[in-house]
């Protein structure tokens, strides 16, 4: 098992800059920018709730937004999913706001779906997880908020 820092971003970096032979890349901003659907996994309609509100950025920051909560029929405007093999359309990043013991199974699921990306929230890590979405192919960020790494780069607006 891989030994990660807190705040780890990326696929195994352990930094949102990686070094690359062009110089330095920003590989969290690559997937930032390059992504246009974010599933997000726990989001609830509750306005006090983080889920909430960071997904309210990120749809602001001109993200289509899909709820994947199988408590909620709608939220923000968008039709609510259970799970995220009931998604009709393709998803870039798959956003986790559950505890670290439901991450195995929805990491799972979005190897099935063919997402780009697995976005662990703060406080959410889990490194078999990781590694398994890493041999799979999928770009990992681990105990990062993806509203903060995304006002970091404020030259992302989508709209």
């Amino acid at each position: 098992m891989s030994e990660r820092p807190e705040g780890d971003i990326g696929s195994g970096t352990g930094d949102a800059a990686a070094n690359s032979s062009a110089g330095v890349t920003d590989s969290v901003g690559e997937i930032l920018k390059s992504s246009r659907t974010i599933a997000v996994v726990g989001l609830s309609s509750r306005k006090f709730r983080p889920s909430f509100e960071v997904t309210r950025y990120m749809q602001a920051a001109g993200y289509r937004i899909i709820p994947v909560n199988p408590g909620e029929t709608e939220v923000l405007g968008e039709k609510a999913y259970a799970r995220l093999e009931d998604i009709p359309e393709t998803i870039d990043i798959v956003d986790i706001f559950r505890r670290p013991e439901h991450v195995p199974e929805i990491v799972e699921s979005a190897i099935r779906i063919g997402a780009r990306a697995i976005w662990m929230q703060e406080g959410v890590i889990h490194e078999e997880a990781a590694d398994r979405a890493q041999r799979a192919g999928l770009f990992v960020i681990q105990d990062a908020c993806i509203l903060k790494e995304h006002a970091k780069r404020c030259w992302m607006k989508r709209k």
